[in-house]
C-alpha cells in the first residue's frame, strides 16, 4: 500500500473516531446556572438564630450569607417575607474550636487552631409553606494562636461565616 493511501486511511478513521465521540457525548447533559425551579427568583433571609453562644456570630454570619447571595444572583435577596418566594431560616447551632498544630518544642501549647460554625438550614416556599430543605453545613477558618485567644477567635469568626455563608448558598441553590 502506497504512503498516501495509508495517510488518507489513517485520516478517515481518526475522523471517524472523531465523529464516534462527539455523537456518543451528545447524549451526556451538562446545565450551567442553576436548577432552581422558575417561580424561585427571589429569597428572604432573616436574622440567624445565635445557638451556639458565640457573641455576634448571627450578625456576621447573616451579613456574609446576604452578600454570598448576592455574589451568586441566582436568588435576588429581598427585605421581607411577603416579598420573597423563599425563606431562608438559619440556626447557627456550633461554634467549636479545634486545635489544629501545636508549637514543636512544646506539644501542650497550641500554635494553631480551627474555628468551625455550624448551623441548620431550613429553606421554605412562601406560597404553600412547602419544606424545601433542611441541612445542617459547616464553615470554618484557621487562625494562629495569640496571646488573646478570644481576640483571635474573633477575628476568625469573619472567615468562618463566609465559609459557612457560601455553604449555605450552595445548599439552598443546588438542592434541586
Amino acid at each position: 500500500m502506497n504512503s498516501s493511501v495509508r495517510s488518507f486511511l489513517s485520516r478517515g478513521i481518526t475522523a471517524g473516531l472523531l465523529g464516534l465521540g462527539i455523537l456518543a457525548l451528545g447524549g451526556c447533559v451538562y446545565q450551567l446556572g442553576s436548577s432552581l425551579p422558575r417561580d424561585l427568583k427571589t429569597a428572604y433571609v432573616p436574622t440567624f438564630v445565635n445557638k451556639c453562644g458565640e457573641p455576634q456570630a448571627e450578625t456576621r454570619a447573616t451579613s456574609a450569607a446576604i452578600a454570598e447571595f448576592q455574589k451568586d444572583g441566582t436568588l435576588r435577596v429581598v427585605k421581607s417575607a411577603a416579598q420573597a418566594d423563599l425563606v431562608v431560616d438559619v440556626t447557627l447551632i456550633k461554634c467549636k474550636l479545634d486545635p489544629v498544630s501545636f508549637e514543636r518544642n512544646d506539644p501542650g501549647t497550641t500554635k494553631e487552631y480551627r474555628l468551625v460554625l455550624g448551623a441548620e438550614v431550613v429553606v421554605t416556599k412562601t406560597k404553600d409553606k412547602q419544606l424545601l430543605t433542611k441541612k445542617t453545613v459547616e464553615g470554618e477558618a484557621t487562625f494562629a494562636a495569640g496571646s488573646d485567644l478570644s481576640t483571635s477567635k474573633r477575628s476568625a469568626l469573619s472567615p468562618a461565616a463566609t465559609d459557612l455563608a457560601h455553604k449555605i448558598i450552595e445548599s439552598v441553590v443546588e438542592a434541586w
